[in-house]
């Protein structure tokens, strides 16, 4: 009996052992655990901060290097400042270059480690101007169907003043690799723009054919087709490139497309709205549609092209942006409508639109897309002007509602079909006047192509003494005589004509607009201005203090004149 309750007393001090000992071994295993994870965390952080390090040596290298890339820049501008015109101006001089600056694009596109020259674009036309305000970039490819980069630099470059031209900088980014299009591009813009491209206001750029990657095996994502997919990448490649080489031109940059039109005032709203902006902001819109009229500071150009590269192959371009800005100041543990609050605050939207999308057939191949900005509203495409009384004509074949009657009193443009050699607009005033200033302005905002070339302005004088003197002696106001008696005083260049009328010739009977040749675009009349001395009287107050009351009478004279002109324009 006693043995039994021997037996009962140890298995029940084992039983009551057991537990404690899988306990124990239990409560160690998690404290090896905790002591496994606090090492894998210390590991992490060690690592982490490593890397801040390496980030910050990275940062001071590509300083370093951004630093001599500029210095071989200016010695290069210093060394070509003494070349003649000739040298400057060689018709597609592949040969001289600009680097492209600001980041290590080999961490994201390491084919082009395999290329020296793979990061410098071919500038075919351009002053390198630097030190401007505003740098528009216009990436350009080839269309299957319609072309819209002529029309789209009209507008551009329409009513600019010079101190305007003087303060900013185009570029148009040809986005092929293809010499024979790229030098027709290229060509096309030179002819119709000679001007803009010596002044330095207008450069043109393409790409090297190494700095693309290989685009046939990309991933398709979102139900995109391969070539959107494509279409879509290269795209993005496209605008990191052109960002990238008009970053150290100007203070600010502005992304326009290719197929679009600009209102008239478009440079200076800009400034305006910047100038008023109270908050720190990463992005100006001035557009709703995808990525026209986006306004950057170039200063943050470098970071956001290095967030393109990093996903060009993922997303398109108006995606990429939208993600940055979330990256940048949305908290994950708050909501969409607390995010899209934090997003406006650096991305700001101005209204009314400035730039209006009008490019039908897209640059991808056989996509149409008749996007438009419901915020841009309607172009004035004339402008108004207080003109004499006269009689109107014109061989020219007007097109639907759009007649000489309508310029001439500011209600709306003249439109005509193609003019031929022999075409005229004629104004004869009802009473012969003292014209001081004469103005026309050809092509409008919607069609800036469709400008009056190879255009002579002619005046008939009232006077047939003078006439007479004229036909027989020759013209003693070096003017050419035509054989009908009127003096070619003037002519239209890039779509304008301008000038001054000799008041020795006395009163004008009539002003003749006369086409020397075929056009082989249509002809529209936008604006039309005839100053005259007889609007100025129209506007005399005889008693203003500002003349009536000076003793000297001569001086008296010369207020009166001044003050009557003043706001005639």
């Amino acid at each position: 009996m006693r043995l039994r309750h021997g037996r009962l007393l140890t298995v029940l001090c084992l039983g009551c052992a057991f537990p404690l000992v899988w306990y124990a071994a239990w409560q160690g295993a998690r404290e090896n655990d905790l002591d496994m994870y606090q090492n894998q965390f210390l590991e992490l952080r060690q690592r982490l901060l490593y890397a801040e390090k390496e980030n910050k040596k990275r940062s001071q290298e590509l300083s370093s290097a951004l630093d001599e890339i500029k210095r071989v820049v200016a010695k290069r501008m210093n060394l070509t400042t003494n070349h003649t015109d000739d040298m400057k101006w060689k018709v597609l001089n592949f040969t001289r270059k600009l680097p492209v600056n600001l980041i290590n694009m080999y961490c994201y596109l390491p084919h082009l480690q395999e290329y020296e020259d793979a990061v410098f674009p071919n500038v075919i036309f351009g002053q390198q101007r630097t030190g401007v305000s505003l740098v528009m970039g216009i990436p350009t490819v080839k269309r299957e169907k319609q072309h819209y980069l002529i029309s789209t630099l009209h507008s551009l470059l329409y009513e600019l003043s010079e101190e305007e031209k003087n303060d900013c900088v185009i570029i148009v980014f040809i986005a092929e690799v293809n010499a024979e299009y790229v030098n027709s591009v290229a060509e096309s813009v030179k002819t119709s723009f000679p001007r803009e491209i010596q002044s330095g206001v207008l450069e043109v750029i393409s790409p090297p054919a190494s700095y693309y990657p290989d685009l046939s095996n990309l991933k398709q994502m979102f139900g995109d087709p391969e070539d959107r997919v494509r279409w879509r990448t290269k795209q993005n490649l496209d605008y990191s490139f052109l960002m990238l080489y008009a970053q150290p031109k100007g203070r600010f940059y502005l992304q326009l497309e290719d197929d679009i039109i600009a209102k008239p005032d478009y440079i200076q709203s800009i400034r305006n709205f910047a100038a008023k902006q109270s908050q720190d902001w990463m992005i100006l819109e001035f557009s709703q549609l995808g990525f026209i009229g986006k306004l950057f500071k170039s200063e943050d150009l470098p970071l956001i092209v290095q967030f393109f590269l990093m996903f060009y192959k993922d997303k398109p371009i108006d995606w990429l942006i939208d993600h940055l800005l979330w990256v940048k100041v949305c908290n994950p543990e708050k909501d969409a409508t607390h995010c899209e609050k934090e997003k406006a605050k650096l991305r700001i939207r101005a209204k009314p639109s400035l730039f209006q999308h009008v490019g039908i057939y897209s640059s991808l191949a056989g996509k149409i897309q008749n996007l438009k900005d419901k915020d841009f509203g309607k172009n004035v495409l004339h402008k108004a002007h207080n003109n004499p009384p006269a009689k109107l004509s014109t061989s020219l074949k007007t097109y639907e509602q759009y007649t000489l009657e309508k310029v001439y009193k500011g209600q709306d443009c003249f439109w005509a079909s193609a003019p031929v050699a022999g075409d005229y607009i004629s104004f004869t005033f009802l009473k012969p006047l003292k014209v001081e200033k004469y103005f026309f302005r050809s092509g409008n905002m919607e069609h800036p192509g469709d400008k009056l070339f190879n255009t002579t302005v002619e005046v008939l004088l009232a006077d047939e003494m003078l006439k007479k003197e004229l036909l027989g002696n020759g013209s003693k106001y070096n003017y050419p005589a035509t054989k009908d008696g009127y003096l070619q005083i003037g002519a239209f260049e890039n779509g304008i004509a301008e000038g001054s009328i000799n008041q020795s010739m006395g009163k004008i009977q009539a002003i003749r607009l006369s086409v020397n040749s075929d056009s082989p675009v249509w002809a529209i009349l936008s604006e039309n201005s005839c100053i005259t001395y007889l609007a100025c009287e129209a506007q005399l107050r005889p008693h203003s203090p500002a003349h009536a009351l000076h003793p000297d009478s001569s001086v008296r004279n010369k207020l009166h004149r001044a003050f009557l002109c003043v706001d005639l324009y």
